[in-house]
């Protein structure tokens, strides 16, 4: 295996962990802001507040986004298996 190989195979390692991971960091960031600022403006600084909400937003946007993330991951995981021939050279 050579070192562009493995470079290239971190490479469109990461883009993929991005287009996977990506849109659910930013629901839950988002989720997370919203709800600071709403403890903010009432005063109510209540730790269980912000688990429950993030974690049904969360769960509804990966419900959402699963049709994409699997299309991501399938074409991720056969273009590896096509590259795997090739690496051993």
């Amino acid at each position: 295996m050579t070192y562009t190989i493995v470079v290239d195979l971190v490479r469109s390692h990461l883009i993929t962990l991005a287009l996977v991971a990506g849109p659910l960091l930013v629901v839950a960031l988002l989720v997370g802001l919203m709800i600071s600022l709403l403890q903010a403006l009432t005063q109510v600084q209540e730790s269980t507040i912000t688990f429950v909400p993030k974690v049904a937003i969360m769960g509804i946007a990966f419900l959402v986004g699963l049709p994409f993330f699997l299309g991501i991951l399938v074409r991720y995981t056969t273009e590896i298996f096509r590259q795997i021939p090739t690496m051993g050279q």
